[in-house]
């Protein structure tokens, strides 16, 4: 016999740790290799993660509701072959950590004290903001609790042990001794968050507790507003060539295919042209450095059965020609509705688009989804006398109609450079090239 640790697998480039869910098996299991052995969730994502071994599930480490670092164990398998020893001390293929117990267990063990400097530009999980938030922890004192999450992060029971120090005052450095606590904040820190104010409940009001996934759509939401300074620029773009065309091939291209043509993967082409223009939107902030992305990954807002919404991401979409966006568009759409989306299609993203115009808006202002810096949002395509220019003079004409709606950063993104991208979208869409087959 011998035992392997089955541990956290990486779930994509940006996710370094994950929530475990559910177990699907139970100590004394057989299981078998690459058979699912528990559900877990991301800041992107819910998935089952799978057996590496076939054997035995000896014993289970992370329990429900543990936050766990990738490549931390999370259950011991005993499978067949050699005995190898299992003494504490952990073998090389394994995680740089003291003795074999799971690292969230870690983090409990003593009470850490705070930073000498504070560890500013670190990133913490909506799990970490959530709770600082509830406890009035303020960005100045977060970053002074140490972490022992992968690169120094703040896990779940680094913020839980603080949160116990500063309520009962013991070994709380940045705990004031004063009843009153002042709350200052360093010239480059943002000003504390509110508390919200209190909601009175009537007789008849119903109270519903929102799931994991608006928990974290609603911190994501108001950590963009408080990173970025969101500026909206509005572009009406002439969509009648393009509507027209739409309706000569579709049904040719469906049965062909086996696929519709929508509009989004024509507008998603233009939006590709134009960062192609305009490579300076297609950006992240890091500190004081500017992030500029070799590849151009579409974020695609999609609204979900259940009301929450997810951002599917169309990796590499300038490689792909009319056709590969329609299919690859409806892929994702699909899947993310049926809830079978994988951490890697979450992943990546360097710029958005959001059809609200699907919902009969005619325009809206998106929330940037963080770290990139621009979202494009889509109105309805409505249909309304505009002045068209001709040969023989101006004609008011039916012509079919939409918004462009552009929000982007105001810290790295101008005014001039945020409205000639929304500008330039608009254009490639008026001289769309109606004579092109697919």
């Amino acid at each position: 016999m011998a035992s392997v640790e089955l541990l956290m697998p990486k779930m994509g480039e940006s996710i370094m740790e994950a929530t475990v869910l559910t177990w699907l098996k139970s100590e004394g299991d057989t299981i078998e290799a690459d058979e699912s052995v528990l559900e877990v969730a991301t800041d992107k994502v819910d998935t089952e993660v799978p057996s590496t071994h076939g054997g035995v599930l000896t014993q289970i480490l992370a329990q429900d509701g543990d936050v766990v670092p990738v490549g931390a164990p999370i259950a011991i398998i005993t499978t067949e072959g050699e005995e190898t020893p299992t003494t504490a001390a952990p073998t090389t293929e394994t995680m740089a950590t003291p003795a074999a117990q799971p690292v969230v267990a870690e983090a409990t063990a003593t009470i850490a004290p705070t930073l000498e400097k504070p560890a500013s530009g670190r990133f913490y999980s909506p799990l970490v903001m959530n709770i600082a938030r509830e406890e009035a922890i303020d960005m100045a004192e977060l970053e002074l609790i140490p972490g022992t999450g992968k690169e120094g992060r703040v896990t779940k029971k680094d913020i839980l042990a603080y949160v116990s120090t500063r309520t009962n005052g013991n070994g709380s450095v940045v705990a004031p001794s004063t009843p009153a606590p002042v709350v200052i904040s360093p010239p480059t820190a943002q000003a504390p968050t509110p508390k919200p104010q209190p909601v009175s409940v009537s007789a008849g009001d119903e109270i519903i507790e929102m799931d994991r996934m608006r928990k974290m759509i609603a911190g994501r939401m108001v950590d963009s507003k408080r990173i970025s300074p969101h500026v909206t620029s509005f572009v009406e773009a002439d969509m009648t060539g393009i509507v027209n065309w739409r309706n000569k091939i579709k049904k040719d291209f469906e049965a062909r295919e086996g696929e519709k043509m929508t509009f989004t993967p024509i507008i998603m082409e233009a939006v590709v042209k134009a960062i192609k223009d305009f490579p300076m939107v297609n950006i992240s902030v890091d500190g004081d450095n500017i992030i500029k992305k070799k590849n151009i990954n579409i974020g695609l807002a999609v609204a979900l059965p259940s009301g929450n919404l997810i951002v599917p991401v169309v990796h590499n979409a300038d490689q792909y020609n009319l056709a590969g966006l329609a299919k690859k568009v409806n892929d994702l759409a699909r899947r993310a509705r049926e809830n079978k989306l994988t951490p890697d299609d979450l992943d990546g993203g360097t710029y958005s688009i959001s059809n609200v115009g699907s919902f009969g808006n005619v325009m809206g202002t998106p929330i940037i989804m963080q770290p990139q810096v621009g979202i494009m949002a889509l109105g309805a395509i409505v249909k309304k006398p505009a002045v068209v220019e001709t040969a023989e003079g101006d004609m008011i004409a039916i012509r079919h109609k939409m918004f462009l709606s552009h929000s982007y950063d105001h810290r790295v993104v101008d005014g001039a450079l945020g409205g000639k991208m929304v500008r330039r979208v608009a254009d490639y869409l008026e001289n769309f090239d109606v004579n092109q087959t697919v």
